[in-house]
């Protein structure tokens, strides 16, 4: 949920009338220090394949590695488990001084460690952000062979009896991809402890539950939903962009064109342990400023429907501390704050 600043009013004063209503290779020519790096990388995604982060880490992995801005190789590995604070809490812990152990994340690592169920007690400020990199936004989607083929009769129908109504997403409870399935419900006065959601270790398994029937409607990101739509798997029927995309989902309308007044902007960045030095951080700058002005970079994020959106690390922590104030704003606005 990389909320863009200037859109937060909107969204956390939509949230609570629906709750009252949720590189640079080896080398100091090149950035950072002469000895890093020297040895490989491992790029954790923290959940499940298929989702948003898997597809963010084995972009990143394969595009540095392409383009040799990064010389050593990349190895992605997934570690799934409570949407990231299982893994968050290992690489706290075990991984703060291994400057080649990185991962990826979005509004998660905020949403986790500010809620009040399921939460985890780290959070951005132990860990050292890197990059932003892309920005992403959320989906309603359901299958098929739906009976749904509108956003308001899938409101309608869990307005009539929640409980007869199942939403999925990958993501725990409270965190992002469940805000995005209720938040049309909330918009429309569902009481949101009422919905039903289902919650699954990354998107490619909660698109697993919706095309095995295990589920009526999903709520994630839009990127991970253009293959299932090219190949007719899956009816996207809102966005929540503050206008339409183009490309694939140019017929998918905005919550705003249907009367909700809300956007979801999904961030998503690298970060790094705690305790990298000043040199590896400035490594890092170069290496994702120079991937963020790449051609082949700009490709890749076509080929998944991203759009680039690039901070550095400053600038990138900066607005991390920015977005804690607000989704701490919107968990109070929806009861779920810790």
């Amino acid at each position: 949920m990389g909320y863009q600043t200037k859109n937060w009013k909107t969204i956390v004063a939509a949230a609570f009338v629906a709750v009252s209503l949720t590189a640079c290779g080896g080398t100091a020519s090149k950035g950072g220090s002469a000895n890093y790096p020297e040895k490989p990388f491992i790029v954790t995604a923290p959940s499940g394949a298929g989702g948003g982060w898997d597809k963010t880490a084995r972009s990143l992995a394969k595009v540095l590695g392409e383009t040799k801005l990064v010389d050593q190789t990349m190895t992605v590995e997934n570690k799934p488990g409570g949407g990231g604070t299982v893994f968050l809490a290992e690489y706290v812990t075990k991984d703060k001084n291994d400057p080649y152990k990185l991962f990826v994340s979005s509004p998660p690592i905020l949403i986790n460690n500010l809620k009040k169920e399921g939460n985890s007690p780290y959070g951005y400020k132990d860990v050292t952000p890197l990059a932003q990199i892309t920005k992403d936004y959320g989906a309603i989607a359901v299958a098929a062979n739906s009976k749904y083929n509108d956003l308001h009769s899938l409101i309608n129908d869990i307005k009539a009896d929640p409980s007869k109504v199942t939403l999925a997403g990958g993501s725990a409870p409270g965190s992002m991809d469940h805000l995005i399935s209720v938040l049309p419900a909330f918009r429309a006065g569902v009481d949101p402890k009422t919905v039903k959601y289902l919650s699954y270790d990354g998107g490619g398994e909660a698109i697993a539950a919706l095309l095995g029937n295990n589920a009526d409607a999903i709520g994630t990101d839009i990127s991970s939903l253009g293959s299932y739509l090219k190949a007719g798997k899956i009816k996207i029927l809102a966005v929540t962009s503050d206008e339409r995309i183009g490309g694939d989902f140019k017929d998918v309308p905005t919550l705003k064109e249907l009367g909700i007044d809300a956007e979801f902007t999904i961030w998503r960045g690298v970060l790094g342990p705690k305790g990298m030095t000043k040199d590896q951080i400035a490594y890092w700058d170069k290496t994702l400023q120079s991937l963020s002005e790449n051609e082949a970079w700009a490709k890749e994020l076509e080929a998944n429907d991203w759009v680039s959106e690039y901070k550095n690390s400053e600038d990138f922590t900066a607005f991390l501390a920015e977005q804690e104030v607000a989704v701490k704003e919107l968990l109070t606005a929806l009861g779920m704050q810790k």
